[in-house]
């Protein structure tokens, strides 16, 4: 069972509540609005709380195996995630990631890591690093949408974002809720190296007057090998005072990049 993949991945979630609105909305009620309009409300509705405290489920499903997993996450924006991660109530592993490293270890094969994006990266296919982590979890654009062009235009009832340029290496689309400008969806894709990641977030809710999604669906695809994460949000809080523990066991087993 490759719980490192499973484990990294969940990096990827939302928080969730008691409210949720779904992203449903009558097409004729969407306004045509600027690309630059489109941008500017997007980082208006950005998370600008201080922390996260959730508790969760997470289903993994790929074309060999099915398991299901309960975590713990805790992230202090800009500065921490931290998760914990059980089966059936008992530790397999533990994840931090700061602006400058990422750390896990896992308990069934006794292993770890500690160093820089670049294994987690791999992972996923796709360059990363701190900031995109947490604008994915939050349902924000992994890229700065400011410093680059766009064209917009009216998708199956979303606002779709595509760069006026295209890049040589990748590929990659946004597309905004109409009615609180977060994202429904991102997907990144490396055409030569057959890689997808895409992030969908059918569901936000109104937390202390934050948009935040409630669900979120990820789906990846590495040399088309395909992967299904899908997660069930049990409770969460904001702004709590939290701790991070984190520590290496003692003879656990390097995993090295390749």
């Amino acid at each position: 069972m490759n719980y490192r993949l499973i484990i990294i991945v969940f990096v990827f979630l939302g928080i969730t509540s008691c409210k949720s609105k779904k992203n449903m909305i009558d097409s004729n009620t969407i306004e045509v609005v600027s690309t630059k309009k489109m941008i500017k409300n997007h980082y208006e509705s950005g998370f600008n709380q201080h922390t996260i405290d959730a508790k969760l489920n997470a289903k993994y499903k790929d074309k060999n195996k099915s398991v299901s997993i309960n975590i713990k996450l805790r992230l202090e924006k800009d500065k921490a995630i931290w998760m914990s991660a059980t089966k059936f109530g008992i530790p397999i592993a533990k994840v931090m990631i700061t602006p400058t490293r990422v750390s896990y270890y896992e308990k069934l094969e006794n292993t770890y890591f500690d160093g820089d994006f670049s294994l987690l990266s791999k992972w996923l296919g796709t360059d990363l690093d701190y900031k995109k982590v947490q604008n994915l979890l939050l349902g924000e654009a992994v890229l700065n949408l400011k410093d680059g062009k766009y064209n917009s235009s009216i998708i199956n009832k979303t606002y779709q974002l595509v760069p006026r340029k295209e890049n040589d290496l990748f590929g990659i689309l946004f597309f905004l809720n109409p009615k609180n400008f977060k994202l429904d969806k991102q997907e990144i894709r490396h055409p030569e190296k057959e890689q997808l990641l895409l992030v969908s977030y059918p569901n936000y809710q109104d937390i202390q007057g934050q948009q935040i999604p409630k669900n979120l669906d990820i789906v990846t695809i590495d040399d088309k090998k395909t992967t299904n994460i899908a997660i069930e949000y049990r409770s969460v809080e904001l702004n709590k005072q939290l701790t991070f523990p984190f520590s290496i066991p003692s003879g656990y087993t390097e995993i090295t990049l390749k």
